[in-house]
């Protein structure tokens, strides 16, 4: 199945439109995210949003937000006035979260204590791997 997850910026303003004969709600924005290796430059991708959705996200993202989309890849061929075709990527919002980025939390010193107890061995510490679920 045609599906995945996107962690990206939005770079320009959602435009909300309606389709001539159905006025159908349809949202088209331009999202930027990393290149796959640190020295690619950002990759940007059109994402188009439906009906409720695409009110939503009219009315709540702007340019700038941190988004998490998922959706669906959709290519489309282009005639190009050069006298070619060319593939255009796209995709179609299912869902669209605002990112959050939670602060990073606070270190917290234990207290030093020392003690002349005899400590736990190695093998009491070590984990018991026999309840996982899979």
């Amino acid at each position: 199945m045609n599906n995945f997850t996107l962690s990206a910026e939005i770079v320009q303003e959602p435009q909300l439109r309606y389709t001539s004969e159905t006025q159908i709600p349809v949202t088209e924005m331009m999202v930027q995210f990393p290149g796959g290796r640190d020295t690619d430059p950002p990759s940007r991708l059109k994402v188009v949003a439906w009906r409720d959705l695409a009110q939503a996200v009219q009315e709540k993202y702007h340019t700038g937000d941190q988004v998490i989309l998922e959706g669906r890849l959709t290519m489309s061929t282009v005639d190009r006035p050069e006298g070619f075709k060319e593939k255009q990527a796209a995709m179609t919002a299912y869902r669209v979260h605002r990112a959050t980025l939670s602060p990073a939390p606070t270190p917290v010193s234990a207290p030093v204590t020392t003690s002349t107890a005899s400590t736990a061995t190695d093998t009491d510490a070590d984990p018991s791997f026999d309840d996982i679920p899979f």
